[in-house]
């Protein structure tokens, strides 16, 4: 397991416990953490789960593919830690993450 902790715009933390092999974006849905829409379901198809990576954790977190790069590009108020958390496989390296979700997706 991956303890991942999921700050909320107003800074309501959920720390979750996420089996490897699930995402990012599966953790916070599975445990009801709000701010993670994920409208398509974890296809890169709409960037609802877009996350703010901990800047202590960016170097950590594999880059994103060409696929979410597009997408990304879609996202209001993207930065350099922005990833969509359908795309970041849970593995025991990430336990400790810290994502932050934006005001609204």
């Amino acid at each position: 397991m991956a303890r991942i902790t999921y700050v909320e715009f107003n800074g309501t933390q959920h720390s979750i416990d996420v089996p490897p092999g699930q995402s990012v974006m599966e953790g916070a849905v599975r445990n009801g953490v709000p701010g993670i829409d994920a409208d398509c379901g974890g296809n890169c198809a709409c960037a609802t789960c877009h996350v703010y990576v901990d800047p202590a954790w960016v170097s950590k977190v594999a880059g994103p593919e060409d696929s979410e790069k597009s997408m990304l590009e879609f996202v209001r108020g993207a930065e350099a830690n922005s990833r969509l958390s359908c795309q970041m496989a849970v593995t025991e390296a990430l336990d400790g993450l810290v994502v932050s979700m934006p005001e609204r997706q």
